[in-house]
């Protein structure tokens, strides 16, 4: 190959790999299949194998793979270089790769190499985007109008006041755990919601993945791929995650509300913390019940509240019973059972229900969690440090956390 190769010139060498033409001594196009194979030959001698196919290599490395399959199916180039294949190359020193239709597309190879251009070397090439990063860009880019986008605006715009009142805050993406349902960040200059998050699975490369529903407050929405999202956070230098709002004083003063100097009727200064279980027969509450739990907060009596949890989808239209209750006074209610909520979110039980009317109804009150943890929880408000921690699931207790709800 000459020193100052370009991408035609990469095109016409792998196009010499076609069916060829009898000739008599070594012509133009042996002598560049020679050259083409010596490059091949520096490859093992730099990294100790044979060039191998996959997404996930560099794009230099496919392209010797995809030129050695070539010269290994063409008796004509093997005879060429057999007196030259001292590492046993021609031969298949390492297991064939089965070649996908995109290993042997040179053109989309070659695609990959567009702005390249420049540097004397092939090999010097620097910052050729993967496949996989292509793809990545492409989910962020490829966006489709969002048609209930009305039903999350009122989200984006309490967001907004949340960020300019100081109750969020923005920083830097850190962790991919931070992507979950619920969560906002800022991604090319845009504020996005994830709304919802499929079944986690395991790539081709042994990693954690989940498809999203990210919402944009353009009105567009992106069914992307966790691991693409993270990513497009991690290359913006811009990219932020926005945090989930900060609790606000729990315990307030019986003659004054934090916000309007006086008690509202919806943040009485006395409530119970209420533990139910339910009765329901539906399998996935009969296989969890022993650690399924609503928890709530309520300024009334309990037993009350349940009368008639059989004909309430709250209540997952069965009878329930009360495990524990929890009385405090000097709290705002309102406050106290969202962060409950907040903290217990990563065991939020995910099911749908018919209500008497047969309408699909979501509870959100119920948690997969022990009830021994929901007394270490309660420990932590009266003595003023739940703030601090966060439900683990993994490891079934409360662990301690950076304020912004990460476990630290």
């Amino acid at each position: 190959m000459t020193d100052d190769l370009d991408l035609d010139a990469l095109a016409d060498v792998l196009s010499d790999f076609a069916a060829p033409e009898k000739k008599v001594g070594r012509g133009p196009r042996e002598e560049r299949i020679i050259a083409g194979f010596e490059e091949i030959q520096r490859f093992v001698e730099k990294h100790g194998h044979a060039p191998r196919h996959g997404e996930s290599r560099d794009i230099f490395e496919r392209l010797y793979a995809t030129r050695l399959d070539r010269l290994r199916a063409q008796e004509d180039c093997r005879t060429l270089l057999e007196s030259l294949d001292h590492q046993g190359l021609l031969a298949g020193g390492e297991t064939p790769v089965p070649i996908s239709d995109d290993d042997m597309d040179t053109d989309a190879l070659l695609a990959e190499l567009e702005g390249a251009i420049g540097s004397s070397d092939i090999a010097e090439l620097r910052h050729v985007r993967t496949a996989e990063e292509k793809r990545a860009a492409e989910e962020i880019a490829n966006r489709e109008k969002c048609e209930d986008f009305e039903t999350f605006k009122p989200l984006f715009e309490q967001v907004q006041r949340d960020l300019e009142s100081g109750i969020r805050k923005s920083r830097e993406f850190e962790l991919k755990a931070e992507i979950r349902p619920g969560a906002w960040f800022i991604v090319g200059g845009q504020k996005a919601y994830v709304a919802d998050m499929d079944e986690i699975f395991v790539n081709a490369q042994g990693r954690t993945d989940a498809r999203l529903r990210v919402v944009f407050d353009n009105g567009t929405e992106s069914n992307m791929l966790m691991r693409s999202l993270q990513r497009a956070l991690h290359k913006d230098e811009a990219g932020r995650r926005i945090s989930d709002p900060e609790a606000g004083p729990l315990f307030v003063r019986e003659e004054a509300s934090p916000f309007t100097g006086q008690l509202d009727d919806d943040d009485s200064a006395s409530g119970t913390i209420y533990v139910l279980r339910s009765k329901s027969d539906h399998p996935v509450v009969a296989a969890n019940r022993d650690v399924l739990h609503k928890i709530g907060v309520t300024g009334g009596d309990v037993q009350r509240r349940i009368a008639n949890a059989k004909l309430d989808p709250t209540f997952l239209m069965a009878e329930a019973e009360i495990v524990a209750t929890y009385t405090l006074y000097n709290i705002n209610r309102t406050k106290l059972e969202n962060l409950i909520h907040r903290i217990f979110d990563p065991a939020r039980l995910d099911i749908e229900i018919k209500d008497r009317f047969g309408n699909p109804v979501i509870p959100r009150e119920w948690f997969l969690v022990p009830r021994f943890v929901v007394d270490d929880a309660v420990e932590r408000i009266k003595d003023g440090t739940i703030t601090h921690y966060i439900y683990d699931p993994k490891a079934a207790r409360l662990v301690r956390s950076d304020g912004e709800g990460r476990p630290g």
